[in-house]
């Protein structure tokens, strides 16, 4: 009997000393600095944000273009193009509303940059869609996929002229990271909904 007491009273002080040892680790634990975490995710408020300063940008190159006219216009839309596509990257799934064959897809910073400002010999039917009077862009998503540092958006874009008309256009975006970490547009697919 008295050794049943005693094995039971050492099993006892056994569990407490494991459980002190454990709590003075978790206490220690919690007190040391905090570890950094690096993630690569996109999340959905990175694809919103992404959307919004596109539709800024958008807005912007055609405000410059009216108060600065084409050379300023085209500045602007080189440091958008810079700033949120990923042709620093390699090529961009570009197909933009109002494009034809044989240069229906732009998937050079060259063909993008005559898409939204025009001037450039090489693309002759190119007038600048961005130079059209835009005064404020709606974005509607559909939906959005998360896929770690890739994402996907598509839903419709509707973008008001200074005279109040607006155009709404079918749009799916692709997004991933480039090495800095920066959010970049690496598919843009624009057209015109269907009329039956």
């Amino acid at each position: 009997m008295k050794h049943s007491i005693s094995s039971t009273l050492a099993v006892c002080i056994a569990l407490s000393y494991s459980n002190v040892a454990l709590a003075k680790v978790t206490t220690a634990s919690v007190t040391t600095p905090r570890t950094p975490v690096v993630s690569t995710n996109i999340t959905e408020a990175d694809v919103l944000a992404a959307q919004q300063a596109w539709g800024r940008a958008l807005v912007q190159i055609a405000t410059d273009f009216e108060q600065g006219g084409h050379a300023k216009a085209k500045a602007t839309a080189e440091a958008v193009l810079d700033a949120a596509y990923g042709y620093n990257m390699g090529a961009v799934l570009f197909k933009p509303t109002l494009t034809t064959a044989p240069q229906t897809f732009r998937t050079t910073r060259e063909g993008a940059l005559a898409y939204f400002v025009g001037g450039n010999p090489a693309f002759p039917n190119d007038s600048g869609f961005a130079l059209k009077g835009w005064r404020a862009v709606n974005i509607t998503n559909a939906g959005i996929h998360l896929h770690g540092n890739s994402a996907l958006s598509m839903g419709n874009v509707s973008i008001t002229d200074k005279s109040g008309k607006t155009t709404t256009v079918d749009k799916t975006w692709g997004y991933a990271r480039d090495d800095q970490g920066n959010l970049r547009i690496v598919l843009h697919h624009s057209s015109l909904p269907y009329q039956p």
